[in-house]
């Protein structure tokens, strides 16, 4: 289990699935690091994503981890917006984006693997999404864009 919002920093490594009930299920193979700022740490996660049968595509996106309150973890979207908390005593939220509710639940008991589980449900979405983080290692101090450092591999896992 984690202690504190500083033993998220570094490279992870992840693998996303994504089960959606009326599109190809998709999967996401790449990399999050999580860089220091001054009011907490920038998630930057970058992959390969295949949907289907379709060609792989670049897919990336950023977030604000902030420490909150008793332990707690408030993650905001990249332009500061509320998304969620990840509460260690109760690693359960939920995000309202209208019409969709964004369920998730966090697994922190093989630190420092981890995984999120996200399920999905509204008139316009309707998906199960399983992250898993492993450990990858420190960083080096950011100078510039981001790259990925580990190679992506984009075969389908069973």
């Amino acid at each position: 289990m984690f202690r504190e919002l500083t033993d998220f920093k570094g490279l992870w490594t992840l693998t996303r699935y994504i089960a959606q009930r009326n599109a190809p299920d998709a999967e996401l193979r790449g990399s999050a690091t999580m860089r220091p700022d001054a009011d907490g740490l920038i998630y930057h996660e970058v992959g390969l994503l295949t949907v289907g049968d379709n060609p792989p595509v670049q897919a990336e996106r950023r977030y604000l981890w902030r420490t909150g309150g008793d332990g707690v973890i408030t993650v905001l979207f990249e332009d500061g917006r509320d998304f969620h908390r990840i509460d260690p005593t109760n690693p359960n939220d939920t995000h309202w984006c209208d019409p969709d509710t964004y369920d998730v639940t966090y697994d922190f008991k093989t630190w420092p693997n981890w995984s999120s589980t996200w399920r999905v449900r509204g008139p316009r979405k309707d998906y199960d999404m399983v992250t898993r983080y492993s450990f990858a290692g420190a960083t080096k101090p950011h100078k510039g864009p981001h790259r990925p450092i580990a190679p992506y591999h984009t075969g389908r896992m069973h």
